[in-house]
């Protein structure tokens, strides 16, 4: 039972390191992602406690939240830190992040689920996400998580090219949206959080 134990901690522990590394290597190529993964994957965190998802389902739903953006090690530097707006064309590559991070990690037996959340973060409630275009249900439900808590984030967070919403309104963009954009019931769980996320998370 012991020797069971020490087997599964080393390899969970061996696990954890990739993860670190992978972390590591996309903070290197945009020095905005460190701090966004940190406070989606606190988000997702706090979101799974409210909804009572526990032991492996959340362990996996926070790992996805800090991993959701790998992807973007292989969008250009150029476009992924350019200051001002998008093109057309830089905008279609961005939106090519998920199935990169999908692809990135998929590979591995142990990340499958993980590749999988990545691959539809982006999606929507009513079916106008991307990569894939799937609907409410259909989205995983790490996805539908993490879409939240990544709307959150990028909301309120200052960029480059924009200052950082009030968390208030940010409030009221995700009232708007919810069975739009996002799950109705994990927005509610979301809005029920909020006025914590706002005095706890500073970006």
């Amino acid at each position: 039972m012991l020797r069971d134990f020490i087997k599964h901690f080393k390899r969970k522990k061996f696990y954890h390191d990739i993860i670190e590394s992978l972390i590591k290597a996309l903070e290197a190529k945009d020095i905005y992602t460190k701090g966004h993964s940190d406070r989606v994957a606190k988000m997702a965190e706090d979101m799974c406690k409210e909804l009572e998802i526990r032991g492996r389902t959340r362990e996996i739903i926070h790992i996805a939240a800090h991993l959701h953006d790998i992807g973007k090690i292989g969008i250009p530097d150029g476009i992924l830190n350019k200051p001002g707006n998008l093109s057309d064309d830089e905008w279609e590559k961005i939106k090519l992040h998920p199935t990169i991070g999908h692809d990135i990690l998929g590979d591995s037996k142990e990340l499958k689920e993980i590749s999988k959340i990545v691959l539809h973060h982006h999606e929507r409630w009513d079916g106008r996400g991307y990569p894939i275009g799937i609907k409410g249900k259909e989205i995983p439900m790490g996805s539908r998580i993490i879409a939240i808590c990544d709307s959150i984030d990028a909301m309120t967070s200052k960029r480059s090219y924009k200052d950082a919403m009030d968390w208030q309104l940010c409030k009221l963009e995700i009232e708007k949206n919810l069975s739009v954009m996002f799950d109705p019931a994990f927005g509610k769980v979301a809005l029920k959080l909020i006025p914590i996320w706002s005095q706890e998370l500073k970006c």
